[in-house]
């Protein structure tokens, strides 16, 4: 499992060293899918286009408001073959995104009461984070959440990291199932960034992106509830929201029809691989779904449906996360990330997510009355075409959200 695009870049980062991707050809977008107003629709489909033009293969997009939604796509569902657009309704892993959900569980387990932001880990995992100068002890299941906890990401650290992105190490992989404990296993194998502060560690403000604190809140979840992670995600989220496309792949490598391919193309490789098969990541990244399910998740928390006011205004706390992307003034609160937009007064909060060639962008407004969702089924590590194909993602939902 790949993370945001700066974990990523930190993962494998002697290996972003440019790779040659060659742009495919956009198929046309077609117009069957929902519509709202005539400016909308068109605005959107020019957005879709714009990432389809820095040499994404397929693009899929919505916006949904209380009227209602648009969508508009475009490229190809398939390098090779017929000419397919990509499907309306394309399954994807959407990655990182996965990271909200999983601390929408912890925040209702400590709206219910049956642990506390301040619980340290040491509490609910005893012995589970030591080693190498790691402690369980200085680390709150806030700082999990925040990214403030100092652990390493194991992706980064991992034995495997450098072979498993490469073409090669890819197929060899792509079915390999790599459990919770053996992720955080890999991260205490180097001594952490920081330990928080020893009197207040929940107020620690340095932050640090790894996907292994999602690894730890998951496995805090399920020492909680007695029960795995998948079902917490699906009884308290999925089920609630009527989800009905969005699902936990366990150890599987498929994903559902109809989808798209997701082609990465690996540092060096002047050619993409097609990396639709693959398993990784649980708490920290595992989801599928799709752009309309992802949408409403996102408007249906922003909107109190699934956290109450204290909790929700907890996710909110934020520090600030100015290396995690190249966008200024982006700060992470527990799960989501606030980031200030041209033309809206209150900004939007968004996480993001990527997986072996796939690239999920979202956001919502504050209020939860919009909310922007896009799936680009393209990754070429190390490649510049890569920051045009994020940056062309984020003025989307950026202008979806700010209307213009």
């Amino acid at each position: 499992m790949i993370s945001r695009r700066r974990s990523l870049a930190a993962a494998a980062a002697t290996l972003l060293t440019g790779a040659s991707a060659t742009a495919a050809a956009a198929a046309p977008s077609g117009a069957a899918g929902p519509r709202g107003d005539a400016g909308a629709s068109a605005r959107l489909q020019r957005d879709v286009d714009a990432i389809a033009a820095t040499g994404a293969t397929g693009v899929l997009a919505e916006v949904q408001t209380a009227a209602g939604r648009t969508a508009a796509r475009a490229g190809r569902a398939d390098r090779s073959g017929p000419s397919r657009p990509v499907p309306w309704d394309a399954y994807y892993r959407i990655g990182s995104d996965t990271k909200t959900f999983t601390a929408v569980l912890l925040l209702q387990l400590a709206g219910e009461r049956r642990l506390a932001l301040t619980d340290t880990v040491e509490r609910w995992l005893p012995g589970a984070v030591r080693g190498e100068g790691n402690d369980g002890r200085r680390i709150t299941v806030a700082n999990l959440l925040r990214q403030t906890s100092g652990l390493n990401d194991y992706l980064a650290v991992s034995p495997d990291a450098a072979d498993d992105f490469t073409p090669a190490g890819y197929l060899r992989s792509r079915f390999r199932y790599t459990a919770p404990e053996e992720q955080l296993k890999a991260a205490l194998t180097r001594p952490p960034l920081w330990l928080p502060n020893v009197r207040h560690p929940e107020r620690e403000q340095r932050f640090g992106y790894s996907n292994t604190n999602y690894v730890v809140a998951g496995m805090i979840v399920e020492q909680v509830t007695g029960r795995p992670w998948a079902q917490e995600i699906h009884d308290r989220i999925i089920g609630p929201l009527g989800l009905r496309h969005t699902l936990t792949p366990g150890t599987s490598s498929y994903v559902p029809a109809p989808t798209a391919s997701a082609y990465t193309w690996f540092p060096g490789a002047g050619r993409p691989t097609d990396t639709t098969l693959t398993t990784g990541g649980g708490a920290d990244g595992s989801l599928i779904s799709t752009t309309h399910d992802h949408g409403v998740f996102l408007r249906a928390l922003m909107g109190g449906r699934l956290l109450g006011p204290a909790p929700l205004a907890a996710m909110k706390e934020t520090v600030a996360a100015d290396d995690w992307l190249a966008v200024p003034g982006v700060r992470y609160g527990l799960g989501i990330a606030w980031r200030p937009v041209a033309g809206s007064r209150e900004g939007i909060w968004f996480h993001g997510g990527t997986h072996l060639g796939t690239v999920s962008e979202s956001g919502v407004t504050p209020d939860g009355t919009r909310a922007a969702t896009s799936a680009t089924f393209s990754l070429r590590m190390g490649d510049p075409a890569q920051d045009e194909q994020d940056a062309a993602g984020r003025r989307l939902i950026e202008r979806a959200l700010a209307g213009g």
